[in-house]
């Protein structure tokens, strides 16, 4: 159990780096977006193919896979976007409020009610995120702030819609396929929006670009899946918050993006809603599950 629970930490720490590696590659977020996704997607199908698993390559995943794959890629572009106008922290901690986004439009739409306790921990998350921008809400004089709020908004946006529709894909379509093929939707539709920029990258801004598919595209996303393979939902959904931790620590330490007590406060209280909502989660699919073990017998 050990093991899995490492993997899962260290899934959460290298999804982190994203946003450090986008700032030391110094290219556009489209090009930062194309190459995290295409390299990571064929190191994906080279791992499938030397494991023996070539089949899961030609399988069709079907329309839904791709589309969260264009989901995908929006939330990886506009959050490397929006840190080029905000702090690494304002940007992750609004990313970050897509699992509730997305738990309020599945108690609207997939009938996936929210309990009490959910809601709450909404409420609190919101709270937090005030606290982040130190209940300044006057735009005024802030146009550079408030366009990187914006895209970190378009990013949770993004995030949310990729949760949601990733649980209308049918069970058949392996975890392996469906993110192979998702990075690869991604980046195929990022194609037609990189800047024709290609000669003028240098040698240091290459080795960038391949850290970005390699570190946060196939390494975090393989761990994670090993990870999946044993620890509950609740609990690998808990270790999750070590990715907005790690920006926030690298923010910090490599930028100098420090924050006042009042956000880290607010940071402090998004991550523990996060963490909450996910014991909750478990908790209640615990009961059902027994319920319907209960039944069944």
């Amino acid at each position: 159990m050990t093991l899995y629970i490492l993997a899962a930490v260290l899934s959460a720490v290298l999804m982190g780096t994203i946003g450090a590696i986008a700032v030391y590659a110094n290219v556009s977020a489209e090009t930062v977006t194309f190459y995290r996704l295409f390299i990571g997607a064929l190191l994906m199908a080279a791992f499938l193919f030397v494991t023996g698993q070539k089949h899961r390559i030609f399988t069709w995943p079907g329309s839904k896979v791709l589309v969260t794959g264009g989901f995908l890629a929006g939330f990886v572009v506009f959050y490397v976007m929006a840190m080029g106008y905000t702090s690494m922290a304002n940007a992750i901690m609004l990313l970050y409020l897509a699992p509730v986004t997305a738990s309020v439009a599945a108690h609207f739409f997939m009938g996936e009610r929210l309990s009490g306790a959910s809601a709450a921990l909404i409420v609190v998350a919101l709270f937090g995120f005030a606290m982040m921008l130190e209940f300044n809400f006057n735009l005024s004089g802030r146009g550079q702030e408030v366009l990187g709020l914006f895209y970190a908004l378009c990013a949770m946006v993004c995030y949310a819609a990729f949760i949601l529709t990733n649980r209308l894909i049918h069970e058949r379509v392996h975890v392996l396929t469906r993110s192979g093929y998702q990075m690869l939707a991604g980046a195929l539709c990022m194609l037609p929006l990189m800047p024709q920029q290609s000669e003028s990258i240098g040698a240091s801004q290459w080795g960038w670009l391949v850290a970005a598919g390699v570190v946060p595209g196939f390494l975090a996303i393989m761990l994670a899946v090993v990870a999946l393979r044993v620890l509950p939902a609740a609990t690998f959904g808990t270790l999750a918050y070590l990715e907005p931790i790690t920006v926030v620590g690298l923010g910090w330490v490599l930028f100098g993006q420090s924050l006042s007590t009042l956000q880290l406060a607010g940071s402090v209280l998004i991550i523990a809603s996060g963490v909450m909502q996910a014991a909750v989660s478990g908790h209640r699919d615990r009961i059902e599950g027994a319920k319907t073990e209960a039944l069944a017998g």
